[in-house]
């Protein structure tokens, strides 16, 4: 699965929320946050696992 950086990084701001606070969220490694803003790809799991912290649907944030 792809999330879409541009996508993450809106979602991001729109909740004035650091990537150290969604990694918190999320259950993930503040490195898989950053890693994926990157623009590289995750599990579904971890794709979900960051929607569910943003409070919003996977196809919302993925390319």
């Amino acid at each position: 699965m792809r999330i879409d950086r541009v996508k993450l990084v809106t979602e991001l701001a729109k909740r004035d929320m650091t990537q150290k606070k969604l990694a918190e969220i999320a259950g993930i490694s503040r490195a898989t946050v950053n890693y994926i803003r990157g623009g590289k790809n995750c599990s579904d799991e971890v794709g979900e696992k960051i929607a569910k912290a943003l409070g919003v649907d996977i196809t919302e944030i993925s390319e």
